[in-house]
């Protein structure tokens, strides 16, 4: 074979010269001798009708003879229907493609006669016939040629194209090996910044172009020089090569998406690969003044712009710039420019990962101390909240003890004076009983504050969303508490500050007023008198803000982080001056984490409080309602079991309850790897499962799959699911959640 001619030439070819390329091949197999062996594609579907049905469509040429051997393999480009050819001599590569075809297409006769040949293709140094070769490499790039520059097609072969071919094939070795180079760095470097320096400064040199720069997008997952993300501009240069110091620097330039915007979804039809080539920027660009300007501004007369798309998302462009002259690209150099740009983006992806990985073996470390600190600190708090369980004893002891006393003994008066059937003054009456019903109103609520709390601590509250008005509920519950604030001689004010058309809001009322009831009394109570008590209300985008402010005694710093937690007061019991069971402001703080809200505390010493409540709006919440003829569907009378398969004792007994008490029979079972077979024996008309579950998917494919099981009905928990989630778990079997 002809030592000037590579192993392996690679081109992008219109339909119409893979044709010609393929008669090519089948003038040289003609007239050859009876051992030689001439397969193409049509062949193997002519004698295997089945390739065709399994979708089998790699197109090739290949010729075996004794005196000559050449492989030709063509993939389709559907975006614009061309070929990218491989033109192969090789024999390793030859014996390569032999075993592929016969691993795809199976034992059919011609290819494997051709892998009975192998080893021996392998074992010997074969050379093509050179008068063959030579005639072979002119009808070649007599093809070839026209695509590749633009010329008109040769008429006759002439030793006058060697030269051309020569410079061809010499653009494509140095193709190859600068592809190889960048391929090469990024198996050995991690470093984004190393390989984009070292590739731009390569590739410049080769398209030889005045400057090659790489520009990153804002909002996309970015690498600059410090692996850290573009944070003002829409985008920005980051890197550049400029062939020389008369050629002035871009870099760090930020362009104004303004200039952009004339060009429809430009930056999808980049993600999607387009390369861009323009050969006049001031002809090109000549209904953008803006776009027009700022290339004049920056020397640029001609530009050639590819992709660099990272994980499906346009991460940047390679451009390079002429910038004294205009200049015609040429395919070949779109399609190279393109390839380093896909090279380019794996290595950026693969920088990020091991950003990443850096990132969690640099934390790793400090989240073991972390951890072991958790440790310590969860054994210390285990001892305080046992003396702090103690000591709550001991206040709802007092706490209770005291209206007892009062109902017991006044009530016993009133008896005394009606068995001796003597006249007790009336005043007298009235003031006892109103005593014993406070005493009592007083023990109800501290029996309601402590069943709230434990059903709460039980994650047995569910909220009743209902759409309400702000102005109402606050006004509602201020009447109620305003007989206390008297009382106590304490200023009660109402700041309201909502628009009347956002005064409509989600969330549970109820427990929004127990709320705003706790935070008023615990502000009242700890306010002298003649103090001020505030309740403001406003909205702030989706949320309802609720702020109590006090001119009471005050907490002091080391005592906030004990504020919100459960049988804590901020006194010891024998020196208490206030009364409270301690649970009133945990069980504000779990009130309002029930909502998905945020409560806050700011304090001085001797000049109040301020409380602040951040309620988001509910409305995606609302119960999720199932047509009564899709339950009667799904749980008919004859067959009423239910299968839950939930590892939460808790959420189990709550959902066990429900069904029970609706007359439903109910399996509980733990264990999901085992679940399918007791499953498939209960037969049951429902199956709930935990999303939380690992096995849940391969619990409910499994179910639809059997036939004995297919027609259960397959129901989801989960505390949130969006539309998107819900698409993907349909895929999955799931029938509701």
């Amino acid at each position: 074979m002809d030592n000037s001619v590579p192993s392996i030439l690679r081109r992008t070819v219109s339909s119409n010269a893979y044709e010609q390329l393929c008669s090519l091949w089948k003038q040289i197999a003609t007239g050859r001798r009876k051992e030689s062996i001439f397969l193409t594609e049509e062949a193997l579907f002519a004698a295997n009708i089945s390739l065709l049905e399994r979708g089998y469509r790699k197109r090739f040429c290949l010729l075996f003879s004794p005196q000559f051997r050449a492989l030709l393999v063509g993939t389709l480009r559907t975006e614009d229907l061309s070929y990218q050819i491989e033109i192969t001599w090789d024999s390793r590569a030859i014996a390569d493609f032999i075993n592929r075809l016969a691993e795809e297409i199976g034992q059919q006769a011609e290819v494997k006669r051709l892998r009975d040949r192998v080893p021996k293709i392998l074992s010997e140094r074969f050379v093509n016939n050179p008068k063959l070769q030579e005639h072979f490499t002119l009808k070649l790039f007599e093809i070839l040629l026209p695509e590749t520059s633009g010329e008109q097609e040769i008429s006759s072969p002439s030793v006058s194209i060697c030269q051309p071919v020569e410079e061809a094939l010499y653009q494509q070795i140095e193709q190859e090996k600068l592809l190889n180079q960048v391929i090469a760095q990024i198996h050995q470097s991690l470093e984004a910044s190393v390989i984009l320096e070292t590739a731009i400064r390569e590739v410049r040199n080769y398209l030889q172009v005045d400057r090659l720069v790489i520009y990153e997008f804002r909002n996309e997952i970015s690498i600059n020089r410090d692996l850290k993300q573009t944070s003002q501009g829409w985008g920005r240069i980051t890197y550049e090569s400029r062939a020389s110091d008369n050629i002035p620097s871009i870099l760090n330039l930020i362009a104004e998406d303004d200039c952009f915007t004339y060009i429809p979804r430009y930056k999808e039809k980049y993600r999607r690969g387009l390369v861009v080539a323009v050969e006049n920027v001031e002809t090109h660009y000549s209904s953008s003044f803006c776009l027009a300007e700022l290339l004049a501004k920056h020397d640029v007369k001609a530009k050639l712009v590819a992709p660099i798309v990272v994980e499906e998302k346009l991460w940047g462009l390679l451009i390079a710039h002429q910038c004294f002259s205009d200049r015609q690209w040429f395919e070949s150099e779109k399609s190279f420019l393109r390839q380093i740009g896909e090279h380019l983006a794996v290595a950026i992806y693969q920088a990020q990962l091991y950003a990443q990985v850096q990132k969690q073996k640099e934390s790793f470390e400090q989240r073991v101390i972390e951890r072991t600190q958790e440790l310590r600190d969860t054994l210390l708090a285990a001892q305080a909240a046992t003396q702090s369980k103690s000591e709550f004893l001991g206040n709802m002891s007092h706490e209770l003890r005291t209206p007892l006393t009062s109902v017991i003994g006044l009530s016993g008066t009133l008896l005394h004076w009606f068995d001796k059937g003597s006249k007790l003054p009336l005043e007298k009456q009235q003031h006892y009983l109103q005593m014993i019903q406070d005493s009592g109103k007083k023990l109800l609520e501290l029996i309601n504050e402590l069943l709230d709390f434990s059903q709460l601590e039980a994650g047995k509250i569910l909220l009743n969303i209902k759409e309400f008005s702000l102005q109402n509920l606050s006004r509602e519950i201020l009447k109620f508490i305003e007989g206390e604030a008297k009382n106590q001689q304490i200023n009660l004010e109402f700041d309201f500050r909502v628009e009347k058309k956002r005064d409509r809001f989600f969330a549970d009322p109820d427990r929004v007023q127990q709320i705003l009831f706790h935070l008023l009394k615990n502000a009242i109570k700890f306010t002298p008198a003649q103090g001020t008590v505030i309740l403001r209300v406003w909205r702030e985008n989706y949320q309802a803000i609720f702020q109590v402010e006090d001119t009471g005694i005050g907490i002091s710093e080391n005592q906030l982080p004990l504020l919100f937690e459960k049988f804590q007061q901020l006194e010891k019991s024998l020196q208490r001056t206030y009364g409270g069971t301690g649970l009133g402001l945990a069980l504000t703080k779990q009130l309002v984490e029930l909502h998905q809200g945020t409560i806050e505390v700011e304090s001085i010493v001797g000049q109040g409080s301020i409380f602040t409540v951040r309620l988001p709006n509910q409305s995606h919440r609302q119960l999720k309602t199932i047509p009564a003829s899709k339950v009667k569907a799904s749980l008919s009378l004859e067959n009423k079991s239910i299968v839950l398969i939930e590892r939460d004792e808790e959420i189990a007994t709550l959902i066990c309850e429900l069904l029970t008490a609706a007359n439903y029979q109910v399996v509980w079972l733990i264990d999901g790897n085992t679940a399918i077979g007791q499953i498939d024996l209960l037969r049951p008309s429902l199956t709930i499962v935990d999303r939380n579950i690992s096995e849940v998917y391969h619990i409910s494919k499994t179910l639809k799959q059997m036939p004995s099981t297919k027609s259960i009905k397959i129901l989801l928990v989960s505390d949130q699911i969006t539309s998107l989630d819900w698409r993907l778990l349909s895929q999955q079997g799931i029938d509701d959640y």
